[in-house]
């Protein structure tokens, strides 16, 4: 059974026990599809609305955009599970002779860069999707404003989240090139992730004030 298709009892016991997976990266990943899921809910009750008629057409195409970031979203819960199990096997082999300890550390290093790669994505992901939040909360209706709020704050969660998972792999990769690589572009990704988030919340909350 994928994680997708647990209940959701059943995910936070996996989750809550001593098991490998789920972990940081699955969860991270499941409340950025929560943060889309927020933010269709909102379009979807500013569509077919004659006070929004004017910005329907794009809230369509956020609609859009926002379904398509959710279900892979959804699909690297799943995704993260797969790249970990690897990686945990690699820690368990033997390293007794220099063949092991070599091979060891071969394998190392490719499951931790696989590993990487996953979060990476979340990444990419929760960012598109707090630029939709962004518009969303500009031109959505104004009676699902605090759900732009809610939504935008698990992506940024989610984005935070991720990268702790590629942080803590990058920490054992030995090939700098890679790692420089991957940090300049995580880097880049939390700086303005974070910031248009922040944002996003700030214009929610004088919304909500007014």
């Amino acid at each position: 059974m994928s994680m997708m298709e647990k209940s959701c009892d059943s995910f936070l016991e996996a989750l809550a026990s001593k098991a490998p997976v789920p972990g940081g990266g699955g969860a991270a990943a499941l409340g950025g599809a929560i943060g889309m899921a927020l933010s269709n809910m909102v379009g979807n009750l500013t569509v077919g609305k004659k006070k929004y008629a004017a910005v329907e057409e794009e809230v369509k195409s956020l609609l859009e955009q926002g379904s398509k970031i959710m279900e892979e979203l959804k699909t690297l819960v799943d995704k993260d599970a797969e790249v970990f199990e690897p990686l945990s096997k690699a820690y368990g082999l033997p390293k007794d002779t220099p063949e092991q300890a070599a091979y060891k550390e071969q394998k190392l290093e490719e499951c931790s860069k696989l590993a990487c790669s996953v979060p990476m994505e979340i990444m990419r992901k929760a960012y598109e999707g707090i630029k939709i939040h962004a518009r969303m909360g500009e031109i959505g209706s104004a009676l699902a404003i605090s759900d732009v709020g809610c939504g935008v704050v698990f992506l940024k969660a989610a984005l935070i989240s991720a990268s702790l998972n590629v942080i803590i792999n990058t920490n054992t990769i030995k090939d700098r090139k890679f790692v420089e690589e991957t940090t300049a572009e995580m880097d880049r990704l939390l700086e303005e992730g974070k910031q248009l988030a922040d944002k996003t919340l700030e214009l929610v909350l004088q919304k909500l004030k007014k």
